[in-house]
């Protein structure tokens, strides 16, 4: 067995070291960004390194192309919170305005259909070598899933209180989806992601409302 093949048995469950040290990064991750932390973005690159490979190992390339996606998107969230945060500055979290929220549906939507039937026609998703209609149904949940973590985390790296919104969209998807491909680990700690991003979203919400930001918006005419 390689290293990355390499991990343990419980209750007849063989669990990846990558898969589990991946998604301590992850959940790690969630608990950064509620802190609104410049350290946000490393420990997902680290953590979408490992789970990267837990995904190859499992044959999801899907997944697999999502925690590429998420290393290249951690780069850009670095930049532009280490942008926001220049010179002492407080991260300057807002709700989206309403043409970025269609814009954010419209990515989603359109992106799911795109990159759905792209994973369809290679075969890269799972499902695609499933029968009909199953195959149809994990293939859209797999592109939806890519889409909405890449428009979730750009939201993010916009500082928009909005991406809290989305990833518990992806989260109604993902938790099941994660069990059934047998990654334990991913799914029970896409439940706990669940959690956490509702209490994220509560938390970033009630800053910006205390915000000078929000005190300005509410007094201009």
């Amino acid at each position: 067995m390689n290293w990355a093949n390499a991990g343990f048995t419980v209750f007849g469950t063989h669990v990846l070291w990558t898969d589990l040290i991946g998604n301590i990064a992850a959940l790690s991750t969630v608990l950064l960004a509620m802190r609104k932390s410049i350290w946000t973005w490393p420990v997902q690159f680290t953590g979408s390194v490992l789970l990267f490979i837990a995904s190859i190992n499992a044959q999801i390339t899907g997944n697999a192309l999502k925690q590429a996606m998420f290393a290249g998107l951690a780069i850009y969230g670095w930049w532009a919170w280490r942008r926001g945060t220049q010179n002492g500055r407080q991260l300057p979290i807002r709700p989206a305005e309403p043409m970025e929220r269609l814009l954010l549906i419209a990515l989603t939507l359109l992106g799911t259909a795109v990159v759905g039937l792209l994973f369809f026609a290679t075969g890269l998703s799972w499902g695609a070598h499933e029968p009909l209609p199953k195959g149809a149904f994990l293939v859209a949940a797999d592109a939806y899933i890519f889409v909405g973590s890449a428009v979730a985390t750009w939201a993010q790296g916009r500082a928009l209180v909005d991406f809290w919104i989305v990833w518990v969209a992806v989260d109604l998807v993902g938790v099941p989806l994660m069990f059934s491909s047998g990654l334990v680990v991913s799914g029970s700690v896409f439940g706990v992601f669940f959690v956490l991003v509702l209490i994220g979203f509560v938390k970033w919400l009630r800053e910006y409302r205390s915000s000078p930001l929000a005190v300005t918006e509410v007094v201009a005419p």
